[in-house]
């Protein structure tokens, strides 16, 4: 539970960095550009990458407990098992991330 719950401090670093580019966008283009820059250095790739294996965990352990924290589901009359919420949680979260990435993708060829 408290590793799940340690990930909101890397979780918070990310929102860090996100403000900081919106401030250095409203700082204008080359202020914006510099700080593109500096993402793309090689601390703070390893930065990222920490942040993505975080927020991985974070969300697998969330579907992981979901079926621990919420009320008995019963479809067609049987129960839904434990493990197929967690399996539906993530596939969620997948399909999500994947249909942002496309539409991103899209707007950016």
């Amino acid at each position: 539970y408290m590793a799940r719950e340690g990930t909101a401090v890397i979780g918070a670093a990310y929102a860090v960095v996100l403000l900081f580019g919106l401030v250095r966008l409203s700082q204008g283009e080359a202020a914006f550009n510099g700080s593109l820059e500096y993402l793309n250095t090689a601390w703070m790739r390893v930065f990222h990458l920490i942040a993505l294996a975080t927020f991985v965990y974070h969300t697998w352990s969330w579907f992981n407990i979901m079926p621990k924290t919420m009320p008995i589901m019963f479809v067609g009359g049987k129960r839904v098992q434990p493990g197929t919420i967690t399996g539906a949680g993530i596939a969620a979260a997948v399909f999500g991330c994947l249909a942002v990435l496309l539409i991103v993708k899209g707007m950016y060829p």
